[in-house]
């Protein structure tokens, strides 16, 4: 069952060829964890969607406060009877049709699906997870790179090589060859006590569970943070590389060409981000 501007409908049939998100990519969405009815760090999620429809000169509709999402999320999880469980929730903001390029209307529809998750908490998997650059095209540096549109052809095209060489994520580039983030996330390196993950205006993500993760370094005195672009040729000196995405929670990474990285860090940190929302 899928929530379509306030109503509940089944899932065939509610957009059409013309959609905008479809035609041009002119469409934003936050991807959302909640774990038995309660929607974790909604707060960020929803002043980044409103910074997001602000850049995109996206209509902000009056009715779109914190409490109207939050209670058209909640419908929609009891709608598929996930209420008392852990799922994934997919909130799409798109543009209404008309126009080519250029739009004949800034007003705006939303479309929320929910999804059941298996696990309440985060958990570190220790499964093997190799990873490599991806160097057949680049991120470009700025604001538009970090918000959630639904124009992921990069993302794409890296998976697809990931897959191809048996990789389990690809680590991307910006058009100045810094490392940026991972094809489902944030990227973080450990270096003794100095924990580094690339500024914003470097075009990564401006994710939630990176905005989480910094917090909680900054409140812990034996790290230190540093927000700076990295190069490719710090990561086979680093003592750790992560992941991090709100679904996932932290992924360490294992492999990195020749290199082999612990988990230490990454584990420690996992273990206060469950402390902080249990």
């Amino acid at each position: 069952m899928t929530n379509f501007n306030g109503t509940i409908l089944e899932n065939s049939n509610i957009l059409s060829i013309n959609n905008r998100g479809y035609a041009y990519g002119d469409a934003l969405f936050e991807t959302i964890k909640v774990s038995n009815g309660r929607i974790l760090f909604w707060e960020d999620h929803y002043f980044r969607l409103m910074a997001s429809m602000r850049i995109m000169r996206m209509e902000i509709p009056m009715n779109f406060t914190m409490e109207f999402l939050e209670d058209q999320m909640l419908k929609t999880l009891e709608a598929n009877e996930l209420q008392d469980t852990s799922a994934r929730i997919k909130l799409l903001v798109h543009r209404n049709e008309g126009g080519l390029y250029l739009p004949n209307t800034n007003t705006i529809s939303f479309v929320i699906t929910a999804k059941q998750l298996e696990n309440r908490f985060y958990s570190i998997k220790e499964n093997a997870y190799e990873v490599d650059l991806f160097k057949d095209y680049f991120i470009a540096p700025g604001l538009l790179s970090t918000l959630k549109t639904n124009n992921k052809a990069l993302n794409v095209i890296a998976s697809i090589y990931a897959k191809e060489n048996n990789l389990q994520n690809c680590l991307l580039l910006n058009t100045d060859k810094q490392v940026v983030e991972a094809l489902n996330g944030n990227v973080f390196l450990v270096k003794g006590s100095t924990i580094k993950t690339p500024p914003i205006l470097d075009g990564c993500l401006k994710g939630i569970l990176r905005k989480q993760l910094m917090e909680i370094i900054k409140s812990m005195p034996e790290y230190t943070l540093e927000e700076t672009s990295l190069s490719p040729f710090e990561l086979q000196q680093a003592d750790e590389l992560f992941i991090t995405n709100v679904i996932v929670g932290i992924q360490p990474i294992t492999k990195y060409r020749k290199k082999v990285f612990k988990n230490d860090v990454s584990t420690l940190l996992l273990n206060v981000l469950n402390e902080k929302i249990s």
